[in-house]
């Protein structure tokens, strides 16, 4: 039986692609093995977002490559080679096959062709039409994770930002028919999945391009009604400007879909913003969260920002402070400016030195930490139900997510009992750390 590894780097979008891709070489007689020495066939699926996420990618596979024993073969797949494909081989010798992020779906096809026939020089297969595949191969775009499950509902994005690279490598919006998506909402209720995690480059766009208005509330809808007994549906990825009034409403009064919101705003100055070519009028901002946060009273909001944007002045920067000082968000994440070729930004170049965009990066997330201690203190003495994902049994603790937290990328809690993995369990918040809480059981306090 053949076998393969797949190494996934970057964002859950990317651990969704591979799992299809595994489900294909499953069907096929493909078994998947733990490591790579292992493989008859390795698959990357690299990153290629910006420049740190390429470099990382280029180091895997260069050290895949390097370890490559007679007859196994090498795929590189993803947004790297759909943007970079010859750059890729040029740099990383060894590699069989490029297999672009729009066409993870033709993965046996690629095996197929480098088996056949081998080839001088890689295998391309980099077709321009972004495809959503699982309509295609009948495989769900489902990547579960333990106790939580994430489902991409479309692909590609039609938003013209101006530092983001992910138009010349997804495409353009290509939602997913909604039957499909509950269909694999069902499955994985059968399963015993304890969240949904609905993903794509903008959710808050969904439906846009199969003439829907306002698509992902009525995709939220459905998804109540079909999974009942799924306890939190989680929504990443909103667009500002597109969080609608039913949206809202949905989060405040259906108890499956989380009071969370991650909405990347990605900087607070209007003139920044609008070189970003992103939404740059903050009333609608400050007359939205207080919206949100009126209807939903634990809401837990999470925004990303951009430092070191051309342009940025340092008193753009301080008015983005001032901004969190106002808005006072449950979680920040923040990126130094990348340069990313042929994007609308790349006209202005990179000319805050690097020295200053991560002094700007370390200021802006102490100043957050504060914000965010404060946020968690808040939650002493407070129950909070906590989705248990690994146990310390040595240490006695157990560690998991409350609704507040994301897998990932957001915080933990850490419970003072050895639980059982997958369980939903009560947990009375006993202290606050930065990031994480710590609690225990409220059984314990019986």
């Amino acid at each position: 039986m053949p076998t393969f590894h797949i190494v996934t780097l970057g964002c859950a979008k990317n651990d969704v692609d591979s799992a299809s891709m595994a489900q294909l070489l499953d069907r096929q007689g493909y078994r998947e093995v733990d490591r790579p020495e292992k493989a008859d066939v390795i698959i990357v699926n690299t990153c290629g977002f910006i420049a740190p996420a390429r470099e990382e990618s280029y180091r895997v596979l260069r050290e895949l490559a390097t370890r490559k024993r007679r007859g196994q073969l090498l795929i590189a797949a993803g947004c790297l080679t759909q943007r970079y494909g010859q750059e890729v081989v040029r740099r990383v010798p060894g590699i069989d096959g490029i297999l672009g992020t729009r066409r993870w779906m033709d993965i046996l096809e690629v095996i197929r062709k480098v088996r056949r026939k081998p080839h001088p020089e890689p295998l391309y297969h980099l077709p321009d039409a972004p495809t959503v595949g699982p309509d295609v191969q009948g495989v769900a775009r489902v990547a579960v994770q333990g106790p939580s499950a994430y489902i991409k509902i479309a692909d590609g994005c039609r938003r013209p930002c101006a530092f983001c690279a992910i138009p010349l490598i997804k495409g353009t919006l290509v939602s997913r028919p909604m039957e499909s998506i509950l269909e694999e909402a069902r499955l994985l209720q059968e399963l015993g999945v304890k969240e949904i995690i609905l993903i794509a480059q903008d959710t808050t766009d969904y439906g846009h391009d199969l003439g829907m208005k306002d698509g992902l509330a009525r995709l939220l809808e459905r998804l109540v009604q079909e999974v009942p007994d799924i306890p939190w549906i989680r929504i990443m990825y909103a667009y500002p400007g597109a969080v609608t009034d039913r949206l809202i409403e949905l989060m405040a009064t259906e108890k499956q879909i989380l009071p969370y919101l991650d909405m990347p705003l990605q900087h607070a100055d209007p003139r920044v913003l609008r070189a970003m070519r992103r939404p740059a009028n903050l009333d609608w901002v400050y007359r939205t969260i207080e919206k949100m946060r009126r209807a939903i009273p634990d809401l837990t909001l999470r925004t990303t920002f951009i430092v070191g944007y051309p342009g940025e002045t340092e008193e753009a920067f301080q008015r983005l402070l001032d901004f969190l000082d106002e808005m006072r968000f449950d979680r920040v994440g923040a990126f130094r400016f990348s340069y990313e070729p042929e994007t609308a930004s790349a006209a202005l170049g990179d000319p805050i030195p690097p020295e200053v965009k991560q002094e700007r990066w370390e200021r802006l997330m102490a100043h957050q930490q504060r914000i965010s201690l404060e946020k968690n203190q808040a939650w002493v003495g407070r129950v909070l139900d906590v989705l248990i994902e690994g146990v310390d049994e040595e240490s006695g603790v157990s560690i998991g997510r409350s609704f507040r937290d994301a897998p990932e990328i957001d915080g933990l809690v850490l419970v003072e009992e050895v639980l059982p993995m997958g369980e939903m369990v009560p947990v009375r918040i006993t202290q606050a750390l930065v990031y994480d809480l710590v609690g225990v059981p409220v059984n314990r306090e019986e």
